[in-house]
């Protein structure tokens, strides 16, 4: 008979901006509608740091992570997709029947952020804890900053590649999906078409490599970081633009004249929204996935502008990515050359994860991936 529950070991959040600790905690078996999956590799994502900063209000001490991807040990008996065995990677959770999961945009659905920021199961429970007490967990149906995580089927994706680097996948699962289906599923830019990125980080650099493969023509990346310009330039960006340089809008005007008709933003701040908004051509198109800093931060638009050159603005969760399709078309094309994410990763032991953390900060390290 399988043990109710064991010991793993998991990088905790317990105070807002403080380093992570690693600790001991106990793991339920998975549940019938659930997915025990061991960590091969875990991504650092902003989405995490905001969370324990309390950005997302989850309920501190946490087990975040939600850029998981390893091996399947246990399932639980209503589990049809995976097996024990089974290499995976895990993304976002999403209820699967209310109208936009129906439209094969499970990352609006409906119940999302209670699915995903909550901490706890639709029951209240968490599935995992430290002495005794309950932890904030299932953060997007993973917290996979551990040795082992509680997950669901629909938000696990099977990688039957078995050459396929599965500890270096995880990212697929949230940062790289993003900027990748930021450019080719929300903006859906066409080949021939421009594009201007705001920001050189995984998400951004992963929206320059999308849009090598949608075929675009001009291909601006706005990034401060001298060695992330150049490596965009080595990805297949056409031209790059340090904003300590000068103003942004004219020095993208000086490269296409009358606007770029696609721009997205990946800061979250605002005046480097308005620099993307204002770089737009005629019937422009910038999607935002950016987190602000502030919860309160807001745009100002001028709505004579907006209408008169029929701008818009498209909000992106997760690149409108439908997992069991977006993330083997990625995997496919990292194994093509298409898609080289490993040019961006570094890894890190789970142990080091406040060196990681810090890294990447500094702006050292483009995506760190951490390896329990």
């Amino acid at each position: 008979m399988k043990a109710l529950s064991m010991n793993v070991l998991a990088a905790v959040a317990r105070a807002p901006r403080a380093d992570f600790s690693l600790e001991t905690a106990t793991i339920e078996n998975p549940r019938d509608d659930e997915v025990l999956v061991r960590i091969l590799g875990v991504g650092l994502c902003h989405t995490d740091l905001v969370a324990r900063d309390q950005f997302i209000p989850i309920a501190l001490p946490a087990i975040l992570g939600h850029e998981g991807s390893g091996v399947v040990e246990q399932v639980g008996a209503g589990v049809t997709k995976v097996r024990p065995g089974d290499r995976v990677v895990m993304s976002f959770s999403s209820c699967g029947h209310c109208a936009r999961c129906e439209e094969r945009l499970p990352s609006y659905c409906q119940s999302f952020p209670v699915l995903n920021y909550s901490g706890r199961r639709a029951d209240g429970t968490s599935g995992l804890s430290i002495g005794g007490e309950p932890v904030s967990a299932n953060f997007f149906g993973q917290s996979s900053f551990a040795s082992h995580a509680l997950t669901f089927e629909r938000n696990l994706v099977k990688i039957d590649d078995p050459e396929a680097p599965i500890e270096l996948l995880g990212p697929l699962g949230c940062g790289f999906q993003t900027g990748a289906g930021g450019v080719m599923r929300s903006l859906a830019c066409p080949a021939g078409s421009s594009l201007a990125v705001f920001g050189g980080g995984p998400v951004g650099l992963a929206a320059v490599m999308a849009a090598v493969v949608q075929g675009c023509a001009t291909i601006i990346l706005v990034e401060p970081i001298a060695e992330r310009r150049a490596l965009a330039l080595d990805l297949g960006a056409t031209h790059v633009i340090d904003p300590a340089a000068g103003d942004v809008v004219t020095a993208i005007r000086a490269i296409r004249p009358d606007g770029v008709e696609f721009a997205f933003e990946t800061s979250g701040r605002v005046h480097v929204v308005e620099s993307a908004l204002a770089s737009l051509g005629s019937h422009g198109l910038l999607g935002l996935v950016g987190v602000p800093p502030n919860p309160q931060d807001a745009l100002a638009i001028n709505l004579a502008s907006a209408i008169t050159y029929g701008h818009r603005i498209h909000g992106i969760i997760e690149g409108d990515s439908d997992l069991d399709t977006f993330i083997p078309e990625l995997v496919a094309l990292y194994k093509a050359g298409r898609f080289p994410i490993d040019r961006l990763i570094k890894t890190f032991p789970l142990s080091e994860i406040n060196a990681a953390v810090a890294a990447q900060h500094r702006g050292e390290v483009v995506k760190a991936v951490l390896v329990p």
